[in-house]
């Protein structure tokens, strides 16, 4: 049985990363003020500062007792959003709370909830992998549960993969490249695979995914009216924004080569970008190890490893996704490193 006891210290590093912006973000949407900034600062100020101050991390553990805290960041999650948008859309706060808050929670969902709905879409338990499908699904984003695992991981890296960023490709560009193309393709790989196993089309999880945003955005409509349906899908979107942030960044410009035969050489550590930056990677349950995930998408996060031979960010990813946002600047800083990759 799976308790607080089975929490290595190393978990409980992780659970502090993670749940406590997610409790300084609960007391702002109900107090504002000073719990707002506090749960700001700390993902962003607190982390880079410990991200500088601490060694680069490289530390790897065997799993054990990590379901738990995946399930209590759900648990927080399905909390926080009703709450979050609630307050977002009612006259409580002032106008720079709102702002603070949106900006705060928008970090939480998309960096540390769905890291962790990504971590859960991996298991092969049936309740954590659905568990992970409707944080994503609140989201509004649950074809990525499908999209995820049957387009990206196969292809990785490759033309044929729409979250694969490409060398010179803006973020902006990648991004409406990205959501249409996973969705589609997403979508097409579930027809294939009902196909193959002989189950009716309306088994397609699309049905799930698309009448679970339907049923979140009419319950937001008929609760708070169009204030709270607007609040609801602009975090949501700028949650999605995130994810979009990191796959753009992880991947930038590493493409695998085509053999003799015409298929891409088997998925190495060379085809994705890692970050070793302590707390950070903590914030985002080990997804900065993404070269290791790539090569072994079971392994739970706490046991991911950082390959000898694996691209390193010359930042932290949050920090690199930020700059994204300047493409020159972007481009003048990776696309050298690219290049040394790819020639290498």
């Amino acid at each position: 049985m799976l308790t607080i006891r089975n929490m290595t210290p190393r978990l409980l590093l992780f659970a502090f990363a993670t749940l406590t912006p997610a409790g300084l973000l609960a007391a702002g949407a109900a107090l504002g003020g000073i719990w707002i900034l506090l749960a700001v600062l700390h993902l962003t100020a607190l982390t880079s500062l410990l991200d500088w101050l601490i060694t680069p991390d490289t530390i790897a553990e065997p799993h054990g007792g990590d379901a738990i805290l995946s399930i209590l960041i759900a648990m927080a999650h399905f909390a926080l959003l009703p709450v979050v948008v609630w307050s977002l859309a009612g006259p409580a706060l002032g106008t720079l709370e709102k702002i603070g808050l949106f900006f705060g929670a928008g970090l939480w969902f998309g960096q540390v909830s769905n890291a962790n709905a990504h971590e859960l879409i991996h298991r092969t338990q049936h309740r954590l992998h659905r568990l992970g499908m409707w944080v994503y699904i609140t989201m509004l984003f649950g074809h990525h549960t499908s999209a995820h695992v049957l387009v990206h991981h196969p292809h990785v890296a490759t033309r044929a993969d729409p979250n694969t960023s490409r060398k010179g490709e803006s973020l902006y560009r990648y991004m409406l490249r990205a959501w249409g193309g996973s969705f589609r393709q997403g979508y097409r790989a579930e027809q294939t695979r009902l196909s193959r196993i002989g189950r009716p089309a309306w088994r397609n999880p699309y049905v799930v995914y698309i009448g679970g945003a339907a049923l979140c955005l009419m319950i937001a409509a008929l609760l708070g009216g169009w204030q709270t349906l607007l609040a609801y899908t602009a975090l949501c979107a700028y949650a999605q924004s995130q994810l979009l942030m990191s796959d753009y960044v992880q991947h930038y410009g590493l493409l695998r080569a085509s053999r003799a035969d015409g298929k891409p050489e088997p998925v190495a550590a060379r085809h994705s970008w890692n970050s070793p930056h302590w707390f950070s990677s903590a914030l985002m349950l080990n997804a900065t190890r993404h070269s290791d995930h790539h090569a072994h998408p079971g392994r739970h996060y706490p046991a991911l490893t950082l390959p000898d031979d694996a691209p390193m960010l010359p930042r932290p990813l949050p920090l690199m996704a930020s700059i994204a946002l300047v493409p020159p600047l972007w481009r003048r800083i990776m696309d050298p490193r690219v290049d040394r990759w790819r020639n290498a």
